[in-house]
């Protein structure tokens, strides 16, 4: 009986690889902006509860997704640093108590969502720590070495042990797992750690089981490229686009060449697909350096392009305060808030924008990307849906730049994004740019 059932296991696993799962986003992400919860850095304590008492701010400033980097209980065994890493999970089913309790967690789930905010988790379902449960009570559930030893799936992962996609059994209760936190704690969906290390038939399979518990499931991949979204997901990261955005702020790239990739990048994704485009995240501040670091004087710049080209914008813990130092990712390194973050207003008024004009809506719900003029500095594009229109000027360059257009796409009257200004154009533009600078106007 055991031989029929794996047989027919490996029969429908054939059949998902050779099958797309396309679905649809769910309704009330169309004009969704996402934000990053690093729950151990954001406050002193560190605690669900602590973070809850931020969701008034949050709330004003505009966020519609909160991603809480996980929040279950991180392994001992071969630890790193004093603390761990949050992708060292010990037990898929129940919450850090360093964090807090499940009904800590449950309570900040409820009190988001009457602020009209969604919840996704973030989900390691490659790897988990080498002390994990599983570990002792299905040890077959692992990637073992010749000497039966488990082992990392990246060598430098030296705190994690790979999980073995060949088991049908640890397949089911990877599922199960999953769904626990959709039923008990009321999460919205699921950020995907390393999606690309995991077989795409599982993804299927798994999104499959959780849209029968939760139709409107929200799947965002921690991976690049178009057959994630036939593999059920919903949003993917933009890793190319942000790595190019590093190199323009260099002085490697230039802005025209930005432009043409990210018009290769809208024809080479499925109409509607979501792209998560950012300047940074958890990974990118401690490993790779703070936007600052990276970007400099043209990180807000480059924040502009992530809000208004087609894409899905990130915004990182401690963005609003400008943060600009790496968190230590294995020990305590409280980010520090004060009652008036230096650029919430400036995220703010980007996050409206992105929920009052159609042009600048997610996926197929949002208007078609016009550039106007690109050279090697200056980028002036247009997006409209229907009656709504945003332009966007932007100067991706640290020398000043005059510009003097003429485009029949000016004509119009329209607000400063920012300023709240009023303006009426013509079919010519002039102006100077500063360095780093950028204009938004909306009808």
């Amino acid at each position: 009986m055991r031989t029929a059932f794996a047989a027919l296991s490996i029969l429908l696993m054939t059949q998902l690889q050779a099958q797309e799962l396309f679905k649809d986003p769910p309704e009330w992400s169309r004009n969704a902006n996402i934000y990053e919860v690093n729950i151990r850095q954001y406050t002193p304590e560190g605690t669900f509860k602590a973070f809850q008492a931020h969701l008034p701010r949050l709330q004003r400033m505009g966020v519609d997704i909160l991603w809480l980097m996980p929040v279950q209980p991180i392994g001992v065994e071969n630890r790193k640093g004093s603390l761990g890493s949050y992708y060292s999970i010990s037990d898929y089913t129940t919450t850090n108590p360093e964090f807090g309790s499940m009904e800590d967690l449950k309570e900040l789930v409820e009190q988001a969502h009457q602020k009209g905010m969604k919840v996704i988790l973030d989900w390691v379902a490659n790897h988990t720590s080498f002390d994990n449960v599983w570990v002792s009570r299905h040890p077959d559930w692992y990637t073992r070495d010749k000497n039966g030893n488990l082992t990392p799936p990246v060598e430098d992962w030296s705190d994690v042990a790979d999980l073995n996609f060949d088991n049908t059994d640890m397949r089911r209760a990877m599922i199960d797992a999953m769904k626990f936190w959709v039923n008990e704690a009321g999460v919205d969906g699921f950020r995907c750690d390393v999606a690309m290390m995991v077989p795409n038939d599982f993804w299927k399979q798994c999104v499959s089981a959780l849209q029968e518990v939760k139709p409107d499931i929200f799947m965002l991949a921690e991976a690049e490229g178009p057959k994630f979204h036939a593999s059920g997901f919903d949003m993917t990261y933009a890793w190319d686009i942000h790595n190019i955005m590093n190199k323009v702020a260099s002085g490697e790239k230039t802005a025209d060449e930005l432009e043409a990739f990210v018009q290769e990048d809208i024809v080479k994704y499925p109409e509607g697909a979501y792209r998560m485009l950012f300047t940074t995240n958890h990974d990118k501040n401690s490993w790779e350096g703070t936007e600052f670091e990276r970007m400099g004087d043209g990180a807000q710049a480059f924040y502009v392009l992530c809000a208004t080209l087609p894409g899905v914008p990130l915004i990182y813990s401690g963005q609003e305060m400008g943060l600009n130092r790496a968190l230590r990712f294995f020990d305590k390194d409280t980010i520090g808030f004060s009652d008036n973050p230096p650029y919430e207003s400036f995220f703010r008024s980007l996050n409206n924008l992105k929920k009052d004009n159609q042009a600048i809506w997610n996926g197929d719900n949002g208007g078609t990307l016009y550039t106007v003029h690109v050279d090697n500095a200056v980028w002036v594009y247009a997006r409209q849906k229907g009656d709504d229109k945003v332009l966007v000027i932007v100067n991706l360059s640290p020398d000043v730049h005059n510009v003097k257009l003429k485009s029949d796409v000016f004509a119009g009257k329209y607000r400063d994004t920012f300023t709240g200004d009023k303006v009426k154009l013509g079919s010519k533009y002039k102006g100077e740019l500063k360095p780093w600078s950028y204009v938004v106007l909306e009808n």
